[in-house]
């Protein structure tokens, strides 16, 4: 499965729980929609981090092919000179 359907999946199921919680929640609207506000800026803090790791590996995999690319660009010049 791949990870794009796996955090979709987290979403969607923090998203129920969330409605849910909302639904019977125990305490009065103000106090439950404080907690949902925070949960959900926790929720985007966890994701932003998620995607920062992600764009830093793609960048560094990134890196890595352009090393190789150049250097066998290198490699097939000299043979031709």
């Amino acid at each position: 499965m791949g990870e794009g359907k796996v955090l979709l999946g987290v979403v969607a199921g923090l998203a129920a729980g969330v409605a849910l919680g909302v639904m019977f929640a125990p305490d009065e609207g103000t106090k439950t929609r404080k907690k949902v506000q925070k949960q959900g800026e926790d929720l985007a803090s966890s994701l932003n981090g998620k995607i920062d790791k992600k764009f830093d590996e793609l960048k560094g995999s990134i890196s890595e092919l352009s090393k190789k690319v150049k250097a066998q660009k290198d490699a097939v010049l000299e043979k031709e000179v």
